[in-house]
């Protein structure tokens, strides 16, 4: 904390895409770190990923049947099927031992490797079989065209083609791209550290047994905002409550910028007297990036950066706390990752019923997303003053 306090501080609200700009310029790229594929998951993948060999690598059936030549299925017919000699069985794994010519055919399994000479594969219920002298026979009825339910190699993804960019979430789907082309060990963005501060002396752990004293409440913003985090890609590190004392407030904040990548406190940014980390804005020698946002709830949202590690300030009431976080830190954790584009997007909202009074700040309500659509659950939007 500098002697002479933030030349900077202001108190003058500024609109909700200006914030989100000023945050945006000042957020960089966190890092890179190597993970195995099994810890990968919901992680922003940081390099790119090539196919090194083609998928499949072999012709591949699509089905169980009988691997055949297309020819001798010509004019097959339920009344009069081809009879063709099974010479083989090739199960999954296996490779086929003998080539399919004219008048024979292999049995196949789904995913078995199509024996050479053969160009089609007939699905098992469109045969039937017998035996004559000691010879098994397939008895296909009905014609088959030329690379009818088979996989040709690279028929999935050719050798050399991009499979996943940079900034990718590495999600289910993901995973098994990954382990099917044998990446076990992946870079991937760093997981930013994000220290967590709920300010309040009227604040008790969440265990606290009921009945509360009067005037106390839990700390559930804690717990949001380390779920959020965790949504986010983030790892939340949980540095507990603080009383309304300036002086404990300004030496826990600064330790945590120290120690974490980012800092969100919650509570203490509004103008009253026992408003911690307004009065920490005045004193820090840090860069106030702002200190009031013309938004409702949380207008007194406020953000700064030290030595390149951000600090957002969320009001205490819980709703402009999640809203805070959602405008603001989100998009800042994902950037930091690697993403691009921004998290929210806007869509069109329908009042339920009643009326919209003009207010001069941006509102922010809940509502009940349907498709494209989100009805807003109040019935009147009042002014603010």
């Amino acid at each position: 904390m500098g002697e002479g306090g933030n030349a900077i501080y202001r108190r003058d609200a500024i609109p909700v895409e200006e914030a989100m700009r000023r945050i945006a310029e000042r957020i960089g790229f966190v890092g890179i770190e190597r993970v195995p594929l099994s810890e990968a998951f919901g992680r922003r993948l940081a390099e790119h990923v090539f196919a090194d060999a083609p998928l499949p690598h072999f012709r591949r059936s699509g089905l169980d049947g009988y691997a055949v030549r297309a020819d001798d299925t010509a004019g097959a017919s339920p009344s009069s099927p081809a009879r063709l000699e099974i010479i083989e069985s090739v199960p999954c794994g296996a490779m086929p031992q003998k080539e399919v010519a004219s008048g024979t055919a292999v049995r196949i399994m789904t995913g078995a490797a199509v024996p050479e000479g053969a160009d089609a594969v007939v699905m098992l219920e469109m045969t039937g079989t017998e035996t004559k002298d000691g010879r098994s026979y397939a008895l296909v009825r009905r014609p088959m065209n030329g690379g009818a339910n088979i996989t040709p190699i690279g028929g999935e993804t050719a050798a050399g083609e991009l499979l996943l960019a940079p900034g990718c979430v590495i999600g289910s789907g993901e995973t098994a791209v990954l382990a099917a082309f044998g990446r076990s060990v992946l870079q991937v963005a760093r997981s930013p550290k994000v220290a967590i501060i709920a300010t309040g002396a009227e604040l008790l752990p969440v265990d606290t047994p009921s009945p509360l004293a009067p005037g106390r409440i839990r700390d559930s913003n804690s717990a949001m905002v380390a779920a959020l985090i965790r949504e986010a890609g983030g790892t939340p590190l949980l540095y507990g409550t603080v009383t309304d004392d300036p002086g404990a407030a300004a030496t826990i904040v600064l330790r945590a910028l120290g120690e974490a990548d980012v800092v969100v406190t919650t509570g203490g940014v509004s103008v009253g007297d026992y408003d911690v980390m307004t009065d920490f804005c005045r004193h820090w020698d840090g860069e106030l990036l702002f200190h009031k946002v013309a938004m409702r709830p949380g207008s007194p949202t406020s953000a700064g950066i030290r030595d390149g590690r951000p600090l957002f300030m969320l009001s205490g009431n819980p709703g402009a706390c999640y809203v805070g976080f959602e405008l603001f830190v989100r998009d800042a954790l994902l950037h930091m990752q690697g993403a691009s584009a921004p998290s929210l997007r806007p869509i069109s909202a329908v009042l339920a019923e009643g009326e919209y009074a003009g207010i001069a700040y941006q509102r922010y309500v809940r509502g009940v997303k349907a498709g494209e659509t989100v009805t807003v659950l109040i019935r009147r939007v009042l002014p603010f003053g």
